[in-house]
């Protein structure tokens, strides 16, 4: 058969912080009721595997059509699971947790977890809006680790204003928060392996307890030496050009095309709708909220009906 642009069901997850937003933006379907956090719109984990949503092959998981299909769609003759992306849209109505994830030294040294560099494109941000990232100047584990213990962490950490579309690239290693009321497109390596420091105090209404920390995890996985104001923020062209992936931005008009060349990609449609067309196969509709998977073997275009803006996630 011939390969199409892949659609996916989102995978909704509830979390304290959350709401209902991603219904109101994007006009996902969500639970009523649920604070929903978390949409994982391409995710290839153990646990959590998108399944397609369009097309023949409608139903299957993502790593099901790679095995079956193979180079033409990853483009890698050498390729190994899992798909190196997990593409997510955060709704953060409150603050969520102090935490950091390691990187590949630190699971290597501990024989725990998976590394998980990320980037973070700002949808939408409510007045005021803010994210920490990355620790004060010359602050020490001994310092950090005593901050943790009184309840004072907050002072250590740099607090970033942020506008819609900027980038935040947050390599593994980097303490960090997402501060309330941000609408975000958070781009990563396929790690679900967070280590929380610190969660302001917060109950969780379910249990009546505070969330889990894992701080001998997280100090072990900080890195003391970058500061948040020289981690690299972007709103233009080539948002994050990192080992793990890069990510481009695209706006075009409507009326506009573009021409999509053969190599797998991943597209994050933020505003906006058209479609895809290509010789033999049937076109492919995108709207705001989708998240599209170009196979490598796949050629066609890109039609504009409304003025759209959208990642690309690249990975080779």
């Amino acid at each position: 058969m011939e390969l199409y642009p892949l659609k996916f069901k989102p995978i909704f997850k509830e979390r304290i912080w959350g709401g209902q937003r991603l219904r109101e933006v994007f006009g996902k379907d969500l639970p009523a009721d649920v604070k929903i956090g978390e949409s994982w719109e391409l995710a290839d984990l153990p646990e959590d595997k998108s399944k397609i949503a369009n097309g023949p092959l409608a139903g299957q998981t993502i790593d099901q059509v790679i095995a079956e299909f193979g180079t033409a769609i990853t483009g890698k003759d050498d390729y190994r699971p899992p798909l190196p992306l997990l593409i997510k849209i955060l709704d953060a109505q409150d603050v969520l947790s102090v935490q950091v994830h390691p990187d590949a030294a630190t699971c290597k040294r501990t024989e725990k977890g998976d590394p998980k560099t990320e980037c973070w494109y700002i949808i939408d941000a409510q007045p005021g809006a803010a994210i920490y990232k990355g620790l004060q100047p010359g602050t020490t584990k001994q310092q950090f680790a005593d901050a943790i213990a009184n309840g004072t962490c907050e002072e250590y950490l740099v607090k970033v204003p942020v506008k819609v579309g900027e980038c935040h690239f947050l390599p593994s290693g980097t303490c960090h928060a997402i501060g309330a009321g941000l609408l975000i497109a958070e781009i990563q390596q396929p790690s679900d392996t967070t280590y929380r420091v610190y969660d302001w105090n917060r109950v969780d209404p379910n249990t009546g307890q505070g969330r889990q920390l894992h701080v001998e995890d997280a100090l072990e996985s900080i890195h003391f030496d970058p500061a948040g104001d020289n981690l690299s923020v972007n709103t233009l062209g080539r948002l994050v050009d990192a080992q793990e992936f890069k990510v481009d931005k695209g706006h075009q008009a409507a009326g506009c095309e573009v021409l999509l060349s053969k190599k797998m990609k991943v597209l994050l449609i933020l505003s906006g709708s058209g479609q895809i067309t290509a010789e033999n196969t049937e076109p492919v509709g995108f709207d705001k909220g989708d998240c599209l998977l170009i196979p490598a073997a796949f050629e066609g275009v890109m039609n504009f009906s409304k003025e759209c803006e959208y990642l690309i996630a690249t990975v080779w």
